[in-house]
């Protein structure tokens, strides 16, 4: 029996740690799930058409995590703490959703057709030195030399992967022309409008209760993107949408990714430091990296392996940073806020 009341004592003292880490193993997979997916969709075709392609898992998914989070954050949800958000972070809230909620994951899942999914995780990771080089010019905020070390190194390893797979494909083929692909462009494309997201959100919501931020961004990004895509296929690329084989397999992907994931997620937020968070979510890319392996078969090129030691050295630099950072913001009292934790870890699968 002391043994027994020794393990439980142990579990629960480290159950944020754990829901965290496990949060961030989940996260790091989604990439290759999502494309797991569509390769089984692609076995089972309707007339033709992949009843799972990307957007109707992004739009299923989102309809699944939205309930999630209604669920989650019904106490929030109240006409009292609605009034309380002034028009000002509406609006601040309304370009966020269609940043993050919306163009940044409908980018991010179409480069997944495009690309190998180690260098959309790979590619992805330009967000975090973005939104550094943001931070520091217009919100002013004090980096040290570690920081600013790590995401130098880091987008080095970036420029490696793409600029080094484009060199040897240019070898083999023979051509003068130096181009970069669609889906690399794509990824870059969701990293930005992560940072600039992640941005609006520490100017203007900070204040916002996480529930209200989450849901909103998850609804109203839902919405944009289901427009966008009609506009630019027409009402019958979600034909497919209600399809049962489809919600079978999404039933899946929401169960892991949306649901358990965010659950996980959520939960560590509440009793974990920033300098944890931060620390675990570094190791989202490798997590990532090795889903793509043992999911998919990717093996990750020469190109790819430079350019991820190069990230991984750039991640090892700004955690020394960010650990001196956070000491010195403990010493003086400040606090960080959910949101910013909760977009440490960056496009997490829906």
């Amino acid at each position: 029996m002391e043994t027994l009341s020794k393990i439980f004592n142990f579990v629960n003292r480290n159950s944020s740690k754990m829901y965290l880490w496990l949060a961030i193993l989940i996260f790091g997979a989604a990439n290759a799930i999502t494309r797991k997916l569509t390769e089984v969709g692609s076995q089972h075709l309707i007339n033709g058409r992949n009843p799972i392609s990307f957007c109707n898992v992004l739009f299923v998914g989102n309809i699944c995590a939205l309930l999630m989070l209604i669920l989650i954050y019904r106490r929030q949800l109240n006409i009292f703490n609605l009034k309380q958000v002034s028009w000002q972070n509406w609006i601040g809230l309304s370009v966020a959703a269609v940043l993050s909620g919306a163009l940044a994951p409908g980018l991010i899942f179409n480069a997944l057709s495009q690309t190998m999914v180690t260098n959309v995780v790979l590619i992805g990771r330009i967000e975090t030195p973005l939104t550094l080089a943001l931070s520091f010019l217009l919100l002013k905020e004090e980096v040290n030399i570690w920081i600013v070390s790590g995401a130098i190194v880091s987008l080095l390893g970036v420029a490696f992967t793409v600029f080094l797979q484009i060199l040897w494909e240019n070898m083999m083929s023979s051509s003068n022309f130096f181009t970069v692909g669609v889906g690399e462009i794509m990824v870059a494309g969701g990293a930005v409008a992560l940072a600039i997201s992640t941005i609006i959100t520490k100017t203007r919501l900070q204040q916002v209760p996480l529930g209200i931020f989450s849901v909103f961004r998850t609804i109203l990004g839902t919405i944009v993107f289901f427009c966008i895509v009609l506009y630019l296929y027409g009402s019958q690329h979600f034909i497919d949408v209600f399809s049962p084989f489809l919600w079978q397999w999404i039933i899946i992907y929401s169960a892991v990714i949306v649901v358990f994931g965010q659950l996980c997620w959520f939960t560590s937020l509440k009793n974990s430091s920033a300098s944890e968070v931060s620390l675990a979510s570094s190791f989202n890319p490798i997590a990532g990296i090795f889903a793509a392996y043992f999911i998919l078969g990717e093996v990750p090129t020469i190109a790819q392996y430079i350019g991820g030691a190069f990230v991984l050295i750039g991640i090892f630099l700004s955690q020394i940073g960010i650990g001196r950072q956070t000491a010195f913001h403990r010493t003086q009292n400040r606090v960080t806020s959910p949101q910013q934790m909760d977009e440490r870890c960056g496009f997490k699968g829906v």
